[in-house]
């Protein structure tokens, strides 16, 4: 049957799942650790790049600031500083959440962290940095004089920041509960300069964009494999059985996934997470991050009534990409769509509207540069995150690549938010973006009247 065609069916990806079984559900392991994934799956669907940025031609804001400042303002007049979460930003930035990953955690992780803190943005740490790597303080008892990942990375961050601004965030997801890193961090010696300052914040980890309803997921060798198995879930990707009996010395070259669990959320669930880390880490600020579900605004007012200071929504074209194929092609919302529900839910008056000198709305999925950036703003979100692009610029260039790639993206930022004659990030409004079709609503988002300022 070798020769059997099947016209207009996908006959190389179903003989590639017959050749290969369980291994063709992800994307190929031996690049894991030096390709990210899911670009290409979430640029084909991706809403928010579609719109366009769309000046007026009346502008009484740039008015307002011509009399303000006796002359004609111009783009450097923009200021885009901005309070995310609690922290004090010098940029509408922060470095979102790199884990456990070989690039998170490793050098390019620390590269990343030591740049944002110089750029004064507040940076985000992954999950599973202790169940996988361990926390140890430098030349503490059975330590070999090293930190471990995750305070290498708060170290790099508080040595670099300067005064006033940034702010490090610390994730937790279900096996860090078990870990207690929330605990190890407050009370560590080294993180009570942040501390003090009010610049420590723990996040509340329910999900994430590229797969969502699913927890995290690494690629790791047969012997790291049966190191970590009591602590997660290790399959071989390549025909199943649990990696707790694998022989470290075998199969030299196989690969394993290990998988770490969602954690169950409710409304309840929630409000008492957040009251836990209030009371329990009372100079923390508290935030929380949603992965692209459909009752994502639900979930964003439900944090925010529950005191939360920052809420993050991260669309499906978020994370590095390690996840099963039909989750990166499939699976979760686009940042769009999940900005606009959110925006819908909060138009009127009301609990669930934001008061935005309080809530704060951060937006991840994709971001790179200042035109997508400014869309996000324009949706409602405070500020975006940077992954994937952070990822590549410190792996381009480990001192100075992510400073150069902000400054690119400020500019950008500065000169499109000076044309729609505004001057400041927080100004932006889904005015400012014509969408596909015409109009003010994004195809496909229901009736205008669901979007502030859509045209009937």
């Amino acid at each position: 049957m070798t020769g059997l065609k099947a016209a207009g069916f996908p006959e190389r990806a179903v003989r590639a799942r017959a050749r290969n079984g369980t291994a063709e559900v992800f994307p190929p392991a031996d690049g894991y650790g030096a390709e990210l994934y899911g670009a290409e799956a979430a640029s084909g669907t991706d809403a928010l790049d579609r719109a366009r940025i769309a000046p007026p031609v009346f502008m009484p804001r740039r008015l307002e600031k011509l009399i303000e400042l006796g002359r004609e303002p111009g783009h450097d007049d923009v200021d885009l500083r901005t309070e995310v979460g609690g922290f004090a930003s010098e940029l509408p930035l922060f470095l979102s959440a790199f884990g456990s990953t070989r690039a998170g955690s490793g050098d390019l992780g620390v590269a990343a962290s030591r740049q944002a803190a110089r750029l004064g943005i507040p940076m985000v740490i992954g999950e599973n940095m202790v169940p996988v790597h361990g926390y140890r303080r430098a030349g503490a008892d059975g330590a070999d004089g090293a930190r471990s990942a995750l305070l290498a990375r708060i170290a790099a961050y508080t040595e670099a920041v300067p005064d006033g601004v940034g702010g490090v965030v610390v994730q937790q997801s279900t096996e860090d509960a078990d870990s207690e890193v929330w605990n190890l961090v407050y009370s560590d010696p080294g993180t009570r300069p942040l501390l003090e300052s009010g610049r420590l914040a723990f996040e509340l980890k329910t999900g994430q964009g590229a797969k969502p309803g699913l927890g995290g997921m690494t690629v790791v060798g047969r012997a790291e494999g049966a190191r970590l198995a009591g602590r997660f879930t290790v399959r071989d990707v390549l025909g199943g059985g649990s990696a707790a009996d694998a022989d470290p010395a075998g199969a030299e070259g196989a690969y394993l996934l290990r998988c770490a669990t969602p954690g169950t959320f409710t409304e309840e669930i929630v409000r008492q997470q957040l009251r836990f880390m209030r009371n329990n880490f009372p100079k923390a600020r508290t935030w929380v991050k949603f992965h692209p579900g459909r009752d994502v605004a639900q979930a964003a007012a439900t944090a925010w009534r529950a005191g939360a200071d920052a809420v993050t929504v991260d669309g499906a074209e978020g994370g590095t990409g390690w996840a099963p194929r039909v989750f990166l092609d499939q699976v979760g919302l686009g940042l769009a769509d999940c900005l606009r529900l959110i925006a819908a839910r909060t138009a009127g008056a009301g609990a669930d509207r934001p008061d935005a000198a309080v809530d704060c709305l951060l937006a991840t999925g994709r971001m790179w540069e200042g035109g997508r950036a400014v869309r996000a703003l324009a949706l409602g979100a405070r500020a975006v995150g940077l992954g994937r692009a952070a990822l590549i610029a410190v792996d381009e260039d480990p001192q100075e690549g992510l400073v150069r790639l902000a400054g690119a993206l400020a500019l950008e930022a500065r000169l499109l938010i000076s044309a729609l004659g505004k001057y400041t990030a927080d100004a932006l409004d889904a005015e400012d973006l014509w969408w596909p079709g015409g109009g003010r609503t994004p195809v496909g988002a229901g009736t205008p009247a669901a979007v502030p300022g859509a045209l009937s």
